[in-house]
């Protein structure tokens, strides 16, 4: 770790005015660009120029003699038992897990996945292009909270002749039969494989992130910021203590040691700590082209928020049944008495516990044990809880302090008219009650009325506060901005609302 004198005046250090002070930083990087991932660093081995006999690669170090299939039998009575005395089959812990061929090497799965990939991604972007406009469009004034424009729609394409309207008068019958539907499940690119998907931005930083077989879908305009801001509930006259950076291993404790409590701050170093996961880890059926330590809580969750990264949900199966998930922020949990989509977790705790012992692995604890079984001593699950407990909502400095309701006299028109929706018309509230905008239940929305999909069964209701920074929206994604969720929830909901009510709702929901 290099670090660099700096000088800055106290009113910058958040100390005073006027008197410069000299304080250490972490550089951004090492002498070269790249930002400095320490992680990274602990598992790459550096070059060494040597001119040592000892150092030098012989014929025999080169040699097949070390694969499996050279090794000589110890008895050549092996010949007339069955296989020759040979594994020919599975080997759970050399082989990859759920490979087509048993016994093939990682450098061979590799060259298969990188051929592939092309087409695979390919055939998503034709998908994706097919469905929606992924032209971004722009609030003219909403941002979030660091200054990110905030995307608009609809982007769903309509079928030729049908409009909006055309759509709210339809049965879902008729939706389902025509195939008029224009927010069907989006599916992981790679949904055979699936697993943790990170977008460009964040494997620019942090390269280790990056994936041989498949890559993100969605644009840049439909995701969260990148950073993205984080407040803390216990220092809320602060804003956003980020400060600007991915809060990682590197710089967890320079930025955090004079605002968390001792075993706040154990709990954030757990959460930027890596562990095995099911496609990052060192073993032969990772999809990281280097061996891998893992991913961490805040790599996927990163500065307690998300960027949307995907994977899909640990809860179902067989493969083809499994949901395309995105990773939501954990902002507000310590207002949350539910956690996970579908597992109804009923304390953080529970739900740390169980992402590192099965849903770091699609749920299945076998595949943990062959890549890195971790398990917690209590005492640390709950020091990560009550980290995450910390993450706070952004400030909505329209909304009242008693009940989360708009303040009218700093509400626009628009945000009046649509909190009128949200709380009559719309039904919003029969979910996503004030003052968190959440009902801690699970629901069912029955989408297998309208498309021919299988019933995703019911699905935890999500926090409403804070909605602006987070798109895109549903449990999988699908609606790419809050316009599109609203035209969602008017054909499923059949509320029949104007174009005005939608365009208002959707302002009451940037105010939230």
């Amino acid at each position: 770790m290099r670090f660099r004198k700096q000088a800055i005046s106290m009113r910058t250090a958040g100390l005073g005015a006027g008197c410069p002070v000299l304080f250490l930083a972490m550089t951004a990087g090492p002498v070269g660009g790249k930002p400095f991932d320490a992680v990274a660093e602990a598992q790459t081995p550096k070059a060494a120029a040597s001119n040592r006999p000892e150092s030098q690669k012989s014929a025999h170090d080169r040699s097949e003699a070390f694969r499996a299939t050279s090794a000589q039998p110890s008895s050549d009575a092996f010949g007339s038992q069955p296989d020759q005395g040979k594994v020919l089959g599975f080997d759970f812990y050399r082989d990859p897990l759920n490979a087509k061929k048993p016994m093939r090497t990682f450098e061979e799965i590799m060259k298969e996945d990188k051929a592939a990939k092309p087409k695979i991604m390919e055939d998503q972007r034709k998908l994706l292009e097919s469905r929606y406009d992924l032209t971004p469009r722009f609030h003219p004034e909403a941002k979030m909270s660091r200054g990110k424009p905030v995307p608009v729609g609809p982007t769903a394409r309509l079928r030729d002749g049908v409009t909006w309207e055309s759509l709210a008068a339809m049965t879902p019958e008729e939706m389902r039969k025509k195939g008029v539907f224009p927010y069907p499940a989006l599916p992981h690119p790679k949904q055979a494989t699936g697993g943790q998907v990170f977008p460009k931005m964040q494997i620019e930083m942090f390269p280790r992130l990056e994936r041989f077989d498949v890559e993100f879908d969605l644009p840049d305009a439909f995701l969260p910021e990148f950073p993205p801001a984080m407040f803390l509930q216990n220092r809320p006259e602060l804003g956003d203590v980020s400060r600007g950076e991915v809060v990682s291993i590197n710089n967890y404790y320079a930025l955090f040691k004079d605002l968390l409590t001792p075993v706040q701050l154990d709990g954030l170093r757990l959460l930027l700590t890596p562990f095995p996961q099911e496609e990052f880890n060192p073993t032969d059926d990772r999809k990281s082209e280097q061996p891998s330590l893992g991913v961490t809580c805040l790599d996927c969750h990163i500065n307690g928020h998300t960027t949307g990264q995907f994977h899909l949900n640990p809860d179902n199966r067989p493969q083809e049944r499994r949901l395309r998930l995105d990773t939501v922020s954990l902002r507000g949990m310590y207002n949350q008495q539910l956690h996970g989509s579908k597992r109804s977790l009923r304390s953080v705790e529970d739900f740390t516990e169980f992402e590192f012992r099965t849903a770091y692995f699609n749920g299945d604890p076998i595949h943990a044990m062959k890549k890195g079984f971790t398990q917690f001593d209590r005492v640390q699950v709950s020091h990560m809880a009550q980290m995450q407990n910390m993450f706070d909502f952004p400030p909505a400095p329209k909304l009242d302090v008693a009940g989360g309701r708009l303040d009218p006299a700093k509400a626009t028109d628009a945000e009046r008219r649509g909190e009128q929706v949200f709380f009559g018309k719309g039904k919003c509230a029969e979910c996503h009650m004030p003052p968190a905008y959440l009902d801690d239940r699970m629901h069912d929305l029955r989408l297998e009325r309208f498309v021919n999909e299988a019933p995703t069964g019911p699905i935890k209701t999500f926090t409403l506060r804070g909605i602006k920074d987070s798109p895109p929206y549903m449990h999988d994604g699908r609606c790419l901005t809050l316009e599109d969720t609203v035209e969602f929830f008017n054909l499923v909901l059949e509320l029949k609302l104007n174009a005005q009510e939608k365009a208002d709702l959707a302002a009451f929901m940037r105010a939230l």
